[in-house]
């Protein structure tokens, strides 16, 4: 059993952020890994222990991040969490890309890790808490050709297939798909476990493999090759989506009380009316 861990690195969603050159300023001291792909560490994590003692002995979780130099905090974080292999696609040239630049280079690093060994199947959280798209799985997958199932809360692996159950507005849905695939889990699949002490100490000093886009060159012309479409630009000036601007948030107005002698009623609806909420 081979599976990949798609992470990411991520800003403290409660510290005070900041714009630079029309970009979010990241630094290392706030950053950890995205709360939600600990849920998709963990069901990589289940999935081996659940097999026989002779098949979990070749099995391999590895872990993924496309990101600058200090994502490589979330890679250790899931080492301590219990991941045998880590991967980082850091250059320069991936600053500033958006949603689909990530997702191709993404791609080409697990078509890269499937090339080397064949992955069964590759594992995301539902969503990164810093930009809440829940749309890289799917580009990612869509380059690879591989079947793609969001918001999954369980899902069983069959001799070549996935069955998956995803809850949707009410409504519970099981779908089946080949396998390799890439699914997201949400934060009902499971509970995260701790870290424990030996798993903290280790993960310190195990590599990290730092892929540039030079060593992804062959995985990319592979993937446009067989999408039949150009790679979508990578970077800040390949990004479809700009920031022109950015200001602070406005501070709250002072809360308005009003004691109701009476006339409470009419002092709510002038109140809607002059902030244009009626």
């Amino acid at each position: 059993m081979r599976v990949v861990v798609a992470v990411k690195y991520v800003p403290d969603i409660q510290s005070p952020r900041a714009f630079e050159d029309r970009r979010l300023v990241r630094t290392s001291d706030d950053g950890t890994l995205n709360e939600l792909d600990e849920n998709a560490v963990e069901a990589a994590l289940r999935l081996v222990e659940a097999l026989p003692e002779d098949a979990r002995e070749g099995s391999e979780v590895v872990v993924v991040t496309v990101g600058p130099a200090d994502a490589e905090a979330a890679l250790r974080k899931a080492y301590q969490l219990g991941a045998d292999r880590a991967v980082h696609v850091v250059d320069d040239a991936l600053a500033g890309s958006d949603y689909h630049g990530t997702a191709v280079a993404l791609a080409a690093a697990i078509r890269r890790l499937h090339d080397e060994r064949p992955v069964d199947l590759v594992l995301t959280g539902m969503a990164a808490l810093d930009g809440l798209g829940s749309v890289v799985p799917t580009l990612a997958a869509s380059w690879l050709g591989w079947p793609a199932v969001g918001l999954v809360t369980a899902f069983t692996l069959g001799d070549a297939d996935l069955s998956a159950t995803r809850e949707l507005d009410g409504v519970t849905e099981t779908v089946t798909v080949p396998r390799p695939a890439v699914v997201s889990v949400t934060d009902h699949a499971n509970d995260p476990r701790f870290p424990n002490f030996k798993l903290i100490m280790a993960a310190r000093s195990k590599p990290v493999e730092a892929w540039s886009l030079a060593d992804l060159e062959e995985p990319l012309e592979r993937l446009s090759e067989a999408a039949g479409l150009p790679l979508p630009g990578v970077g800040g000036e390949g990004a479809r989506a700009r920031t022109t601007s950015a200001e602070p948030r406005p501070p709250r107005p002072e809360t308005e009380v009003v004691t109701d002698k009476g006339e409470g009623g009419i002092a709510l609806a002038e109140f809607l009316i002059r902030n244009e909420l009626v």
